[in-house]
């Protein structure tokens, strides 16, 4: 059984790297166009709080998502704002555990001291599209050709709800 979410603890970063360079390749999740490594993601981790966590999912002990609540553009006035992100291991994809998971994030975020979840989503990504805007996440933005992976411009959308 797939077990509710938990904080994420450092021991989870190997793993929570992971599954988020097993999405680097498809060019359509990040915008990251080579796998990071452990290290250059401590102080990303590192930067999380008990107010804009990393939790992770696991079965049987295995972490098989994670998602981060991370500070929006970094001014006061939108300490209410978060962005969200949420990373799947191959091996769940499809299995509505981003479903489960995102509405979760979505109680949760009021909890945070957060009015207000972001998406930032390749326009290409038509799987995170749907997941986000069947829970009423509206589109926000568009920023066109703002991204360059394997030499073909990708349009970022923003997506956005009031919690």
């Amino acid at each position: 059984m797939i077990e509710s979410y938990r904080l994420a603890v450092q021991d989870d970063l190997a793993q929570i790297v992971k599954i988020y360079n097993s999405t680097v390749s498809s060019g359509i999740s990040t915008a990251d166009t080579k796998e990071v490594s452990i290290q250059s993601r401590q102080n990303w981790f590192d930067a999380h709080t008990s107010k804009r966590p990393i939790l992770v999912k696991e079965y049987h002990g295995k972490i098989i998502a994670w998602l981060s609540f991370e500070p929006f553009y970094g001014r006061p006035a939108y300490d209410q704002t978060a962005e969200i992100s949420i990373y799947i291991d191959p091996n769940f994809r499809g299995k509505k555990l981003g479903q489960q998971f995102l509405k979760e994030a979505i109680a949760l975020a009021p909890k945070l001291g957060i009015r207000t979840l972001l998406a930032f989503i390749f326009k290409n990504n038509s799987a995170s599209l749907k997941l986000f805007k069947k829970f009423n996440f509206k589109e926000w933005g568009n920023l066109p050709g703002v991204a360059i992976i394997e030499n073909s411009e990708r349009d970022l959308v923003i997506l956005g709800l009031k919690v």
